[in-house]
């Protein structure tokens, strides 16, 4: 160090001198923003599901116009059912009995109309008072029909409904829309005769036919009847209040041409999966199919059709139904309901117009059901937490025998748009999320059976459109505003699961 260097002081360094680096090859700065959706899963609850939930607050939403209008329409037209029954009866015991349940269903409408706090379930001895009351417990303290999620705020009111009569002395039984059903279904039998028509004797493919070929015509025939059974949810009694009869026929039709003009109807289409998957059950000797249901009459009686083609085919060698364990939703199938099908179907006299030939197509068609049932091939099932306010992918916690029965299933389809919803959570999801995303641990979780959702869409949320969805949905918003509850446009969406495994429980 020569004496003309500054001396460093004792105890500094000098920092070092900057290097300046050039980027101009690597890739250009991002504008990252944090993503609140989708909640991780350990955020999510039945008041906070993974996207933002739609609430009857929401006047954009069909939540909204269902909350505000559609509720009180459908309970109002409840009432007048009920008290025609109260004008029909002649024992003043069960007249008394009967006037107590109409003025609770009035309790319920003032309730409803005046946005009251979500009060617990009454005691009347259902096996899902409990999950109602822990959820409501937990998750909607203080809530009311408004500010709770449309979802659980719809379903709380079509129990509290059943709460009217289940804590009567004569009425516990009693189906506010039972007349509607049977009435709609008889409405419709221009549908009904055109498939029982066609499907009264076993189907037989020609021998003439080589084996590809005899493949070929069973995946055609496979095809429409899968859409016969997604377009049979068009008619929903919820929705569907004051149509006419011919306006219920345009809905119904089955016709091929109907159906080819209709699939490109269907957004998000797997039917070609579908196809694959329910192929290789019979290579497999055949297996198990479940439905889990959604409307009673003409809906139902097309499931039946699928469902009797299923096992005529070989594709499947049981078929479980799952229905509901009172009137739920409007429309909702009840064990009442399904048997009073394929009663009527086999000793009725619901079409006085219909032929001799039409009438016998339908009693034979029935009476092969019925006989379905003698052998065990068909089953229909009722669990109480198909009537509860919480979605599908709270079924580990809150109803793992059902979600264990369902694991050994080698295929469930979930049928209409209550079912979508439930299985999606409800949300304000991007059009464009993947089913499988969507539906959470029913895809996710192991042991989760493969599960088909046959939706035609009649509310806000919609998923499972591809890559390209939000820009489908975008288009659709501007061209159609009212799309997404029209019933025109539908999904046949399949999750692969991860059946096989062995179900966990935490």
């Amino acid at each position: 160090m020569t004496p003309t260097d500054p001396q460093p002081t004792q105890g500094t360094v000098n920092p070092p001198s900057k290097v300046t680096l050039h980027l101009g090859h690597l890739p250009s700065k991002k504008d990252i923003k944090s993503s609140t959706w989708p909640r991780t899963p350990t955020r999510v609850d039945p008041n906070n599901p993974p996207w933002p939930a739609y609430r009857g607050y929401h006047e954009y939403s069909f939540a909204h116009a269902t909350m505000q209008s559609r509720l009180p329409t459908i309970l109002g037209k409840a009432i007048e059912d009920t008290i025609r029954t109260l004008n029909g009866q002649s024992s003043e015991e069960r007249i008394v009995d009967l006037a107590e349940c109409i003025n609770r269903m009035w309790d319920l409408m003032n309730d409803l109309s005046g946005n009251a706090k979500l009060r617990p379930i009454i005691d009347d001895s259902e096996a899902d008072v409990a999950l109602w009351n822990k959820e409501i417990a937990k998750y909607f303290q203080g809530k009311d029909f408004m500010n709770a999620p449309w979802l659980f705020a719809e379903a709380y009111k079509y129990r509290r409904l059943h709460e009217c009569f289940s804590i009567s002395k004569f009425w516990s039984d009693y189906d506010v829309f039972y007349r509607q059903k049977c009435d709609t279904f008889s409405r419709s039998s221009d549908a009904v005769f055109e498939l029982s028509m066609r499907f009264a004797e076993p189907f037989k493919i020609s021998d003439e036919l080589s084996p590809e070929g005899k493949l070929e015509a069973e995946r055609h025939m496979f095809l429409e009847l899968t859409q016969v059974c997604l377009w049979g949810n068009s008619t929903d009694l919820s929705l569907l209040i004051n149509m006419t009869e011919e306006q219920i026929k345009a809905l119904q039709s089955t016709g091929g041409d109907h159906l080819a003009a209709t699939e490109k109807n269907i957004l998000g289409n797997d039917l070609n999966r579908l196809w694959e998957t329910v192929k290789t059950l019979r290579e497999k000797t055949g297996g198990r199919v479940d439905f889990v249901l959604d409307n009673a009459g003409f809906e139902l009686y097309c499931d039946c059709v699928y469902a009797d083609f299923l096992i005529q085919s070989g594709l499947a060698n049981q078929v479980r139904f799952h229905g509901k364990r009172f009137a739920w939703f409007v429309s909702d199938v009840t064990k009442k309901d399904w048997e009073w099908l394929l009663n009527t179907m086999v000793y009725g006299q619901l079409f006085p117009k219909a032929t001799d030939t039409e009438i016998e197509s339908l009693r034979r068609l029935g009476a092969r059901w019925k006989q379905y049932e003698k052998e065990g091939k068909w089953v229909y099932e009722q669990h109480p937490f198909w009537c509860t306010g919480y979605t599908y992918w709270d079924l580990h916690s809150e109803a793992p025998d059902l979600l264990l029965h369902l694991s050994r299933s080698d295929l469930v389809i979930f049928k209409g748009d209550l079912n979508h919803r439930k299985l999606t959570y409800d949300c304000a999801a991007p059009a464009s999320t993947p089913f499988e995303v969507a539906i959470g641990p029913m895809a996710s979780a192991a042991g989760a059976p493969k599960i088909a959702s046959l939706r035609t869409i009649k509310s806000d949320v919609v998923v499972g459109l591809g890559t390209q969805g939000d820009e489908i949905a975008e288009k659709l918003d501007e061209a159609e505003p009212g799309w997404k509850i029209s019933g025109k446009y539908a999904v046949v969406l399949l999750s692969e699961g991860r059946p096989g495994e062995k179900v966990r429980f935490a």
